[in-house]
């Protein structure tokens, strides 16, 4: 696939990603994989770079190919999330390997998907972490915007169960439901800030002034306090 060409741009994968190499900072890199991401380009420049491509999905699929995560990423604001077939988005999902990449494959491609809510289904309840991250992911996002139909009481009895022992990306998108439940479900709120208050599941987690914390009762008071305006 590195001989790949856009017709409209002219630009083959083996371009692009020279390019891309062109951008790699090792500051940024060291940075990163202190997070478990593999890739030291500045996201500010790699949006001009996807600004410039525009929308081209035989591009996107051929430097997804490379398991470059730089290029992969590329590929993710590239492509056209709906042209993915179901099969085609959970052997993307298993192959992500690290956060950024998984977490923009979800945002930017899934979510965008008609195959959303069935792979939702499917992942929830994967045995690999990584792929329940992903379904707790989506997960969260319905919580908030589509939520008829999923058992929230049922959601917080596995995030009280399960959460304060889940692998770091897995707890992390427990934690993401968790504070959707509460933001979005008055009648569910109180329970999910006792929840988040027994569990200090991310208490101490790092936040930079004027920025949220990810504590769920913190992130549920702040979030509930802008809803009304106080």
């Amino acid at each position: 696939m590195a001989g790949t060409t856009s017709a409209s741009t002219g630009s083959t994968v083996a371009e692009v990603t020279a390019e891309l190499a062109g951008l790699e900072d090792p500051k940024i890199r060291a940075v990163n994989e202190r997070h478990g991401d593999d890739h030291g380009v500045n996201l500010t420049k790699l949006r001009a770079v996807a600004k410039r491509l525009k929308t081209q999905q035989e591009l996107a699929r051929g430097l997804w190919e490379t398991e470059d995560t730089a290029a992969r990423l590329l590929a993710l604001l590239i492509c056209r999330p709906k042209a993915f077939g179901r099969d085609e988005l959970d052997v993307m999902l298993r192959g992500a390997r690290t956060p950024k990449v998984q977490d923009w494959l979800v945002n930017y491609v899934v979510k965008k998907s008609p195959h959303a809510e069935e792979l939702r289904a499917a992942w929830f309840a994967d045995a690999d972490p990584a792929v329940a991250s992903a379904g707790w992911a989506l997960t969260a996002d319905r919580v908030q915007k589509k939520p008829e139909g999923l058992d929230l009481a049922g959601l917080l009895d596995e995030i009280e169960a399960e959460m304060k022992d889940a692998p770091e990306r897995l707890q992390w998108a427990m934690n993401h439901c968790l504070a959707q439940i509460g933001i979005a479900h008055p009648e569910h709120r109180a329970r999910a800030l006792a929840i988040g208050e027994r569990l200090e599941v991310l208490k101490d987690y790092p936040t930079s002034p004027g920025c949220t914390s990810p504590y769920a009762p913190a992130w549920i008071t702040e979030m509930v306090r802008r809803q009304q305006g106080a």
